[in-house]
């Protein structure tokens, strides 16, 4: 999200785009890869420094919020860690905003903040109703705060694809959770383009929730294979079978896609 929202920023003329992480060699391996465009300006910090933050907002029109620790395993295991950064990095974003000056703040949640099972989905719950409270606090003359949710974006981090095609280049077989899980499917120029969309249109305190098709586990392995073999490992701890975007709008009942439209999305990915 960061690379692609950055580079459709730039190709729209933005004066500056600044980017936020603490990840020093992610950031190196950005600037290269941009060519050190003097327009992209990077920040180390992290979330859980509201005064770092607070710093590296001055002069922002715009904040899009993508910080989050995101495995199910970690939420599980390391409850305290996933807080810090998920929940209380979410009231720091906020309470930054508010004193540099924002314009408009965009925060990004995920399918999994539907209905939680597990700490992960419970503290982007919690993410979004901070973010869409915060306007009753900002006032007409504060930031505007709005919340775009959806799903593992295909090929992005937590996504099975990389994953799957490591083993394919190498000739070795897959894990897969479950052939029937579905999940919903979201190519990064999409995701950037809701993101963007809703920066435009927003008034302050939309929850925009797009309508996107879903896939079976076993039909991705299918478009992507043929693998040389599958090993089924079971749900984990804090995993569904199906995700939902909304109640009641769950993966298994979205528009499933074929695995002759997984193979041409997957050409996009």
């Amino acid at each position: 999200m960061g690379h692609g929202l950055a580079r459709e920023l730039l190709s729209r003329g933005v004066e500056r785009v600044c980017i936020y992480s603490r990840g020093e060699h992610a950031q190196f391996l950005m600037r290269e890869g941009f060519g050190n465009n003097p327009a992209l300006r990077f920040f180390i910090g992290d979330v859980r420094d509201v005064g770092r933050l607070e710093r590296a907002m001055h002069g922002i029109d715009l904040v899009i919020h993508a910080a989050a620790l995101k495995r199910i395993e970690v939420g599980e295991y390391d409850s305290g860690e996933m807080i810090k950064t998920n929940v209380e990095g979410a009231v720091n974003v906020i309470e930054a905003a508010m004193r540099a000056g924002v314009g408009k703040v965009v925060a990004l949640s995920t399918d999994k903040a539907c209905e939680p099972v597990n700490l992960y989905g419970a503290s982007k719950l919690a993410a979004e109703k901070l973010f869409l409270a915060a306007n009753n606090s900002a006032g007409h003359l504060g930031p505007k705060f709005a919340v775009t949710r959806y799903g593992n974006v295909a090929g992005s981090t937590g996504s099975v694809i990389p994953i799957w095609r490591r083993a394919l280049e190498r000739g070795l077989p897959i894990t897969m959770t479950h052939p029937d899980a579905t999940r919903f499917w979201m190519t990064g120029a999409e995701a950037v383009d809701l993101v963007l969309r809703t920066a435009a249109d927003m008034q302050g305190g939309e929850l925009v929730i797009p309508d996107l098709p879903a896939y079976r586990l076993e039909d991705l392995a299918l478009a992507m294979g043929p693998f040389a073999g599958l090993h089924i490992a079971g749900l984990g701890a804090g995993e569904k079978l199906h995700e939902a975007m909304r109640p009641g709008q769950t993966s298994d009942k979205a528009r499933r896609m074929t695995v002759e439209e997984l193979r041409e999305g997957l050409k996009l990915v």
